[in-house]
C-alpha cells in the first residue's frame, strides 16, 4: 500500500438499503470541486481500488464519498462494514476535468445528475466560484424512489443561503409524488417540462449544462440538447455541454 495514504474513517452514513456514504480524514493533496479520487482496501492479500467523487468541498478536511453497493462487489461489501477509527486507503492525488475551471461563463448553470452522481455537484456548490459566475443554478437529481433523494439537509442549506440563485428539481421515476417530476431527464427537456418547472430557458446562448450519471441518461440528454443547438464543450472549441459518466456501458 506504499502509493496510498492511510485515512481514518470518521463516519458511515446509510441512506437506503443500497446507498451509503463514507467520511474519512486523510492528508492528501488539494483537489478541485468536481474531481474524483480512488479508495482502496487490502482484501485477501490484494489491493482493491475504485474511483469515487468527492462530495465535500475542497475546504473541508473530512472527505466524503457517496456510493451504491455492488452485488458481490469486493470493495463496497467491505466499505459498508467500516466503523469510526477504521483505516481506509485513499490516493494521494485527485483527478478529473468535471470542474468549473473547464466550464465557460453563462447566465444559467444546469447541473443534471442521477443517483450517486449528485456527489460532485454538491462539492461544486460549496465553492464561491459557482455563485460568483452564474446568475442561476439549477440542480437536478433523478432517482427511482423518494428515499434515494439523499443529502436533503445539505441541499436545503444551499437553498437557504442562495434563495435567489439556486433551484433544486428532483425527479422520481418509480413513485408518484406531489413535488418531483416523474420520468426521465431527457424527456423533460424535450417536452419543455424541466424549463417550465425552473422558469428558465435552456438554450445555447444563455446556458451551460453539466451532466453526470448513468450512461443512458448522459447519452440521451446530450442528444436532446444537441438537437436544440447546444454542443459538446471542449477546450479548443468551447460549447455548452460537459459530461461525466459514472460507469461505462
Amino acid at each position: 500500500m506504499g502509493k496510498w495514504v492511510e485515512g481514518k474513517v470518521v463516519n458511515l452514513r446509510q441512506w437506503t438499503e443500497e446507498l451509503y456514504s463514507v467520511q474519512l480524514e486523510a492528508k492528501i493533496a488539494p483537489f478541485t470541486a468536481g474531481q474524483f479520487t480512488r479508495l482502496a482496501m487490502e482484501i485477501d492479500g490484494e489491493v482493491v481500488a475504485r474511483p469515487y467523487s468527492f462530495v465535500n468541498g475542497p475546504d473541508n478536511s473530512v472527505h466524503e464519498f457517496y456510493f451504491i453497493t455492488v452485488k458481490d462487489g469486493p470493495l463496497t461489501g467491505k466499505l459498508i462494514k467500516l466503523k469510526p477509527g477504521d483505516p481506509l486507503f485513499i490516493a494521494p492525488n485527485s483527478a478529473g476535468f468535471f470542474v468549473l475551471d473547464e466550464i465557460p461563463d453563462a447566465q444559467t448553470l444546469w447541473m443534471l445528475s442521477t443517483g450517486t452522481a449528485i456527489g460532485p455537484f454538491l462539492s461544486i456548490l460549496t465553492t464561491r466560484d459557482a455563485w460568483q459566475r452564474y446568475q442561476n443554478i439549477v440542480l437536478v437529481h433523478a432517482v427511482r424512489t423518494v428515499e434515494e433523494l439523499a443529502y436533503s439537509d445539505e441541499i436545503r442549506q444551499q437553498l437557504d443561503q442562495h434563495p435567489d440563485q439556486l433551484q433544486f428539481i428532483p425527479f422520481v421515476s418509480r413513485e408518484a409524488t406531489d413535488f418531483a417530476i416523474k420520468g426521465r431527464v431527457p424527456a423533460a427537456i424535450e417536452n419543455g417540462q424541466l424549463e417550465e418547472r425552473a422558469g428558465l430557458k435552456l438554450s445555447a446562448d444563455n446556458s451551460q449544462v453539466m451532466i453526470c450519471g448513468n450512461p443512458a441518461m448522459v447519452r440521451d440528454t446530450q442528444s436532446v440538447l444537441e438537437a436544440r443547438g447546444l454542443k459538446k464543450n471542449k477546450r479548443r472549441d468551447p460549447g455548452q455541454i460537459t459530461t461525466e459518466q459514472y460507469w461505462k456501458e
